[in-house]
């Protein structure tokens, strides 16, 4: 079951910062990567900044993944 709500908070994570950051389109399987490495990124910044509930996982996710998508867009200089 953990791994469901990994995949499942990875995927809204990633579709949150694409949508904040305003990113192309990544489909269901870009969304659920950029939002899982987003989540270790986010973690690895802000610690439990927002909580340990499924919103603050969500959110900490988001702002990884809207790290991560500008990291993309700076080394490839187009917009993911």
């Amino acid at each position: 079951m953990g791994i469901l709500w990994t995949l499942i908070i990875g995927a809204i994570a990633g579709w949150l910062g694409s949508q904040i950051f305003k990113g192309g389109s990544l489909g269901l399987i870009g969304n659920i990567v950029v939002g899982i490495v987003g989540g270790f990124i986010g973690y690895w910044l802000l610690g439990a900044t927002f909580g340990t509930a499924i919103i603050g996982q969500i959110l900490t996710g988001a702002v990884g993944a809207i790290v991560l998508l500008a990291i993309i867009n700076l080394l490839t200089g187009r917009r993911v």
